[in-house]
């Protein structure tokens, strides 16, 4: 009950102490502001990790691709590719079943992803409607 009185006190005061004119005005234009300058280094910073990245898979792709036409087979002789099942219908039965797992993987995603829609949407709607009653 204390408590209650020690807080009841503090709002008194704090309705008391008087709020300049455009406050909200001049906070808002220095939030604008602070938002400008956090915006701009991150596109210049996202633009050059871009050109690093794409440099070093160039890279990547040039090392791989010289290494496989300078260092061919031990034995000189072109790679033998054969396939990891013989039987091709138990190859069959193991891709119907990798694929059915991806899709049940992909449809558990969806899911997920209309659920945070759904919340989004709500969200929107409420902010709207609060946005309304202030106007």
């Amino acid at each position: 009950m204390n408590e209650r009185n020690i807080n009841d006190n503090n709002l008194k005061e704090l309705k008391q102490i008087p709020i300049p004119e455009r406050l909200e005005a001049r906070l808002s234009a220095k939030i604008d502001e602070w938002e400008r300058a956090e915006q701009k280094p991150r596109r210049l910073s996202l633009r050059k990790s871009l050109r690093y990245v794409s440099a070093a898979a160039a890279v990547a792709v040039l090392f791989t691709v010289g290494y496989h036409f300078l260092h061919p087979a031990s034995d000189g002789s072109a790679p033998i590719y054969q396939d990891t099942y013989q039987d091709p219908l138990l190859a069959r039965q193991e891709a119907e079943h990798s694929l059915n797992l991806l899709a049940a993987n992909l449809n558990k995603g969806m899911g997920m992803l209309e659920q945070a829609k759904a919340i989004s949407d709500r969200t929107e709607q409420t902010l709207n409607e609060q946005l309304n009653i202030l106007k």
